[in-house]
């Protein structure tokens, strides 16, 4: 099952303690990593990123849930480190892109306090224990979500509804004297503005889907080359 995954630390060194033990799990074959990061919030409130995978997942999905939950648990500060990092500044912010509930960020947040550091990734795990285990005897908070499923049923509804109202308002506007087509036509363009960004927010959502199931296949398929030629 893909999944979240944020382990909360008193200091950096445990962090990377926790970092090493989840690449150990992976190369055991106990979990795949597809992603992680350091994060360390400050004594003032801030937050940065301190050390991430930069050779490929890193990179390659920020622009999808595993960076947008770095910049939700960033903070105020989480756009700053996504902008960084080549994260959009919408992504950054956007709790449905992370595909996890708001309750989530707040159990997290509620642990990340000032001068502690967590582990941040997205795996795929068949059991709990291999990660708890370890995690839990470095010293860390281990909290982990399921990744929603992308859907655009709440889109959908919203531009049918919309596309209603516009159609209403046009009728009425086809009907109007000359001082109430003017006040009609602003609001008829008002509504078309946000039914066309509504259609893009759902064409961003799929994109990004896309984008973050190619770099999944290209991690997996980066794994298997090592593996075969170890084996060879």
């Amino acid at each position: 099952m893909d999944r979240m995954l944020v382990v909360v630390f008193d200091n950096e060194t445990k962090a990377y303690e926790g970092r090493k033990a989840l690449l150990q799990l992976d190369g055991e074959g106990s979990i795949s990593v597809y992603a992680y990061a350091v994060l360390a919030k400050h004594a003032d409130g801030t937050a940065s990123v301190k050390q991430g995978d930069d050779s490929g997942p890193i990179g390659t999905l920020l622009g999808t849930s595993f960076g947008s939950l770095i910049g939700l648990l960033g903070g105020p500060v989480g756009l700053a480190i996504g902008a960084s990092a080549g994260l959009g500044v919408g992504a950054a912010a956007d709790l449905n892109n992370a595909r996890i509930g708001e309750d989530f960020i707040d159990d997290v947040t509620k642990v990340l306090l000032p001068n502690r550091v967590a582990v941040i990734a997205e795996i795929e795990e068949d059991w709990t224990t291999p990660v708890d285990t370890r995690m839990e005897a470095i010293g860390g908070s281990v909290f982990r979500r399921a990744l929603s499923d992308v859907k655009h049923t709440i889109h959908e509804e919203n531009v049918a509804a919309m596309k209603a109202d516009l159609a209403q308002m046009k009728a009425e506007h086809a009907k109007a004297h000359a001082d109430r087509k003017a006040k009609l036509q602003e609001k008829i363009n008002r509504l078309d503005s946000k039914i066309q960004a509504q259609l893009q927010k759902a064409k961003d959502g799929r994109e990004a889907a896309e984008r973050q199931a190619q770099a999944k296949v290209r991690v997996l398929e980066a794994k298997a080359a090592v593996a075969k030629s170890k084996a060879s």
